[in-house]
């Protein structure tokens, strides 16, 4: 679980940012560390290398705790869970992080593949629509955990995917306060 935490919490928002605009993507935008923030401080480009090495920080202690220990599921999932804490809360940051949504993409990605597609999917045609990442990503949670209830995955990943929703609303508190006063920002 060390690892997941410890590969949760590189803030790439921050070194990729700094990497490519010298800026400090905290004291911009949203002030937020994620692709989002990044894609408006430092431009889509940017802000999509940072959504797959922040997915990727996902997938790869997941990975390795499908292959050490392939039949327990509870390992996975706690893997998993680490990996999304550790970007929300990283150490590096005084656990100031990111929103977790593509952290918990690419853990979906490896424990309920079919699941996360369809979240993407639903993430991508919302902000499409809205120009709104946040209502996309909320709606993209809900739609992968209805999804992993019917792919006959071990009872713990469903489950895991309802905890980062869970997990994900409250790091989005301050964007659903933002869209009841109708001031949320766009992409």
């Amino acid at each position: 679980m060390g690892l997941g935490y410890l590969s949760g919490s590189v803030p790439f928002g921050v070194l990729v940012t700094r990497l490519f605009t010298t800026k400090d993507v905290r004291a911009h935008g949203s002030g937020n560390i994620g692709a989002t923030n990044v894609a408006r401080v430092a431009g889509k480009k940017v802000g999509a290398l940072v959504l797959l090495l922040d997915a990727l920080k996902g997938t790869g202690p997941v990975l390795l705790a499908l292959r050490l220990a392939p039949e327990v599921s509870q390992l996975h999932v706690a893997v998993a869970y680490a990996a999304f804490l550790g970007h929300v809360f990283p150490v590096w940051l005084k656990g100031r992080g990111g929103k977790g949504v593509a952290t918990a993409l690419g853990v979906l990605l490896v424990l309920l593949p079919q699941a996360a597609l369809v979240g993407a999917v639903v993430w991508g045609v919302i902000v499409l629509t809205t120009k709104v990442s946040s209502i996309g990503s909320l709606a993209g949670g809900l739609c992968a955990i209805v999804t992993s209830f019917f792919l006959g995955a071990p009872i713990e990943y469903p489950v895991l995917a309802v905890v980062l929703l869970a997990s994900m609303v409250w790091t989005h508190r301050g964007n659903l306060s933002r869209m009841a006063k109708g001031t949320e920002n766009r992409v």
